[in-house]
């Protein structure tokens, strides 16, 4: 079963309630590291990292992280050791990431794109396998390399 650590801030509480009920659904178990409530207190960090450091130690096999823009989700996951985080404002670069990038984690923006966009995305996201590319092997050992030499 896949495993999958979800986390928002008050921007993404919406979007985070109905793509765990799209995961769910799916068979997919979710943890729902987000917020509750609308607290306007609620700062990103304190949801993207928990859901960052699910994935990268293998507790979780990926993560969905919602804010505003995704931007300040994205830049958060992407500083835990491990974690590949494409923030997605399509079904293509959502597809691009996973076949890539082999992406482990997706960051949405719920005041830049719909709901059902959202949820398109995530559809994608889950659908596509990573190619085994040799290239993209290739590109994600030298990420891997550079978190070996900055993360002591």
């Amino acid at each position: 079963m896949i495993k999958v650590a979800l986390g928002c801030d008050d921007a993404g509480l919406e979007y985070k309630d109905k793509i765990k009920e799209y995961l769910c659904s799916r068979g997919m178990e979710v943890y729902d590291l987000g917020l509750a409530t609308h607290e306007r207190t609620a700062d990103y960090p304190d949801y993207a990292i928990p859901a960052a450091r699910m994935v990268a130690d293998g507790r979780c096999d990926y993560g969905v992280l919602i804010c505003g823009t995704g931007i300040g989700m994205s830049i958060c996951a992407n500083k835990v050791k491990g974690i590949r985080c494409g923030l997605c404002t399509n079904e293509f670069s959502a597809e691009a990431t996973r076949q890539h990038n082999d992406a482990n984690m997706l960051a949405l923006g719920a005041r830049v794109i719909t709901l059902s966009q959202a949820l398109a995305i995530v559809k994608v996201f889950f659908d596509t396998p990573f190619s085994g590319a040799e290239r993209h092997i290739r590109r994600i050992n030298k990420i891997k390399d550079l978190e070996e030499h900055n993360f002591k």
